[in-house]
């Protein structure tokens, strides 16, 4: 019977998963930028692109830690949500629709991503594996911001413009006026007024 493998074998492996996701991600990320209308998001993708080639230079740098062989093994979790993000960019959305959709995509697969790393420094740090802790910190906290620049941009305006390209007339639309706030100027009554 074949020895049981112990957490330290887990870690290579879910190194080794995370180090082919990042590589598949290089791939990925300029089909991304490339069908952004939105500057700022082409910008994003772009920016995590680099980011993203860095992120597998420090991932050689955590196999060298541990005197381990660098060597991927197949994601087939980033490559479903890779697949996912292909046939969001296959649909025929309105340019702001699409940008919107695209966050979406990008941000599955960041949040894929934030949970393989957490885990991996958890692992490192339990089993002290400073340097390769140190490292992956680094990857997670980069992973986060990245995360973060894409609900910037979803939030600053990039989904309020696709919601009222899906529903351009409601802008329009007085609201009925009960309770509490009846009687109180909203933007749809002010503009109303306006006229």
């Amino acid at each position: 019977m074949a020895e049981a493998g112990t957490l330290h074998d887990a870690f290579i492996d879910e190194l080794r998963d995370t180090y082919d996701a990042e590589k598949q991600l290089t791939k990925a990320l300029p089909k991304l930028a490339k069908a952004s209308s939105n500057p700022k998001l082409r910008q994003a993708f772009e920016a995590h692109l680099k980011e993203t080639q860095g992120q597998i230079e420090r991932l050689e740098q955590v196999f060298e830690s541990l005197d381990e062989k660098v060597r991927g093994k197949h994601c087939d979790g980033i490559a479903g949500i890779i697949e996912e993000g292909k046939s969001i960019m296959e649909e025929d959305f309105d340019e702001m629709t699409m940008d919107a959709c695209l966050i979406a995509a990008g941000q599955r697969a960041e949040h894929y991503e934030m949970a393989a790393y957490g885990t991996l420094v958890a692992w490192a740090e339990a089993m002290g594996h400073t340097e390769a802790a140190r490292l992956l910190q680094q990857t997670l906290d980069e992973e986060k911001a990245a995360d973060k620049k894409l609900s910037s941009l979803a939030e600053g305006g990039i989904n309020q413009r696709a919601a009222d390209a899906a529903h351009p007339d409601e802008e329009e639309e007085e609201p009925m006026a009960t309770g509490a706030g009846a009687g109180r100027k909203t933007p749809a009554t002010a503009k109303a007024g306006r006229r």
